[in-house]
């Protein structure tokens, strides 16, 4: 019995009228739902990237050159039209594209954004597909180390950024080792310098123009929506320049050649690409990204060496040394740079203390890496020439019944 003055305490307890009466939980549901997990390791979707990419470099170069399919601004164009044909199915069929219904895009806002950007975007293809005729694929890699550089550049011309002179000092090393490696290019040819330095001029415009489009919130638009609103135009543009300068002198046994297989699983390739690209930003950091397109072109000047015999000399590799290191310490920057390097010794240290046997291994493979890169830039400078061979060989020229470079011609085919 409670005493007078005195609250009489009453239990928060209700008695459940049945076993059919709702439960109310005891835990916010919102709290207990973890994280979806990824479907893959982010190490997938980096193999993934560097093969894709790596493969429609190679691929163009292949179809470009060795297949004879000399028609750049056609293959841009046909790559363009099946991004169209594989966004607007995408759309329709996943949730892939989604991401487009928060983009309030009009009219007037694709007139004035879109078709500008997907201008710069055209020509930068173009010129990008042009060089394939006449560099090589490792020569290329070397001179879009210049990349960021133009980014740089045209951010401060278009009024973006403004200019400072640390950033332009830290960014000079790249334009530095690109020129030493220019120098060392054993089959320099300047149209095709002229072609990559046009490409890389309207694909740094285009960044920048991207830049300013991404800003505003409401335009948001990630890799795979942007391609949905810009391979249109893209493929439209590229139409009608390739219906002026190569479809005229274009037969279809040009096509057939190469192969409706081949074309088609090249322009599959390049859209895989664009897909890989929306999973890679997503799950990985900007150093990972960073890394990864310096591994990426440094196996590329190695595949190169490989499938076209390429030559490539000390010099270049120093330079193009200088131009990577420079590009990292340009987009990572010096503290973020040591805070990471501090982080991999410590990384590379435990793991030697753990697993002593497979470090001694990554080592070696390391050691043989380096050993074939460098042997194989030196290689071409003292190796074996068989038209030189050839031409001095008096028998062979008997035994062909010819004289002179004739000889050395037929017999080098």
């Amino acid at each position: 019995m409670a005493v007078d003055g005195e609250k009489e305490r009453v239990s928060g307890e209700i008695t459940r009228e049945g076993p059919g009466s709702p439960i109310l939980p005891t835990v916010n549901p919102a709290a207990e739902k973890s994280e979806p997990k990824a479907a893959f390791h982010p190490s997938v979707y980096v193999i993934v990237w560097i093969s894709l990419s790596s493969s429609v470099i190679l691929f163009n170069k292949w179809i470009l050159d060795t297949a004879g399919f000399h028609f750049p601004i056609v293959l841009t164009t046909w790559h363009m039209a099946f991004a169209t044909l594989m966004t607007q199915i995408l759309a329709r069929t996943t949730t892939l594209l989604d991401g487009r219904k928060t983009v309030k895009m009009t009219g007037r806002v694709y007139l004035r954004a879109i078709m500008p950007i997907g201008l710069f975007f055209s020509l930068s293809l173009i010129c990008g597909n042009l060089t394939y005729l006449y560099l090589s694929v490792a020569f290329i890699q070397m001179l879009k180390a210049t990349t960021p550089v133009a980014v740089l550049l045209a951010t401060w011309s278009l009024g973006v950024a403004q200019p400072n002179l640390k950033v332009l000092f830290n960014v000079s090393f790249i334009v530095i080792g690109v020129v030493i490696a220019s120098f060392g290019e054993i089959q320099f040819r300047l149209i095709g310098v002229i072609f990559q330095c046009g490409g890389i001029a309207f694909e740094a415009i285009r960044l920048v123009m991207v830049q300013r489009l991404l800003s505003s919130a409401e335009y948001k638009m990630d890799p795979l929506v942007s391609l949905y609103y810009f391979a249109p135009v893209c493929a439209i543009m590229n139409f009608f320049v390739s219906l002026v300068v190569e479809i005229p002198s274009m037969h279809l046994q040009d096509i057939y050649n190469v192969g409706m297989f081949t074309l088609l699983a090249n322009a599959m390739v390049a859209f895989g690409l664009n897909m890989s690209v929306v999973f890679l930003i997503g799950r990985t950091s900007s150093l990972v990204l960073t890394l990864c397109g310096v591994l990426k072109d440094i196996l590329l000047v190695a595949a190169s060496m490989w499938i076209w015999g390429t030559q490539v000399s000390p010099l270049q590799f120093f330079g193009y040394s200088i131009a990577l290191g420079g590009l990292v310490y340009y987009k990572l920057g010096g503290s973020t740079l040591k805070e990471y390097l501090s982080q991999g010794t410590r990384a590379w240290t435990d793991f030697g203390a753990k697993h002593p046997a497979l470090r001694k291994v990554a080592v070696f493979f390391a050691v043989l890496l380096i050993l074939f890169v460098l042997l194989g830039g030196l290689a071409p400078s003292v190796g074996y020439d068989p038209q030189g061979a050839i031409s001095n060989s008096t028998w062979l020229k008997n035994l062909l019944g010819m004289t002179g470079d004739k000889a050395v011609a037929d017999a080098a085919t």
